[in-house]
């Protein structure tokens, strides 16, 4: 995927953490995980793909967030606390 330009992709929140990424979902420069600053899942996202426009193929194949252990599959108005343990991974199909 290719970095987007732009400086300001942050949001300005005080919530940071470490973003870590499934083996099958890549950005940037093929890192495992990346620093981002969100208040929630949705404001994760929005940052994610405005510095990383190419992982929309991703979202639109379906991703999971885990925060601190607890996967969310479709609820991006969850708080993420400050200094979480993230990961997105692929969404996992079935019932």
């Amino acid at each position: 995927m290719r970095q987007c330009r732009h400086r300001e992709y942050w949001p300005h929140s005080t919530h940071r953490m470490r973003v870590s990424f499934s083996s099958m979902i890549r950005v940037g420069d093929g890192s495992e995980s990346i620093e981002v600053g969100a208040e929630s899942v949705a404001e994760l996202i929005q940052a994610l793909l405005l510095r990383y426009p190419d992982l929309q193929e991703h979202l639109d194949r379906g991703v999971a967030v885990s925060i601190n252990g607890q996967i969310f599959r479709d609820d991006w108005t969850v708080t993420i606390p400050n200094d979480a343990e993230v990961y997105l991974i692929p969404r996992i199909e079935g019932g």
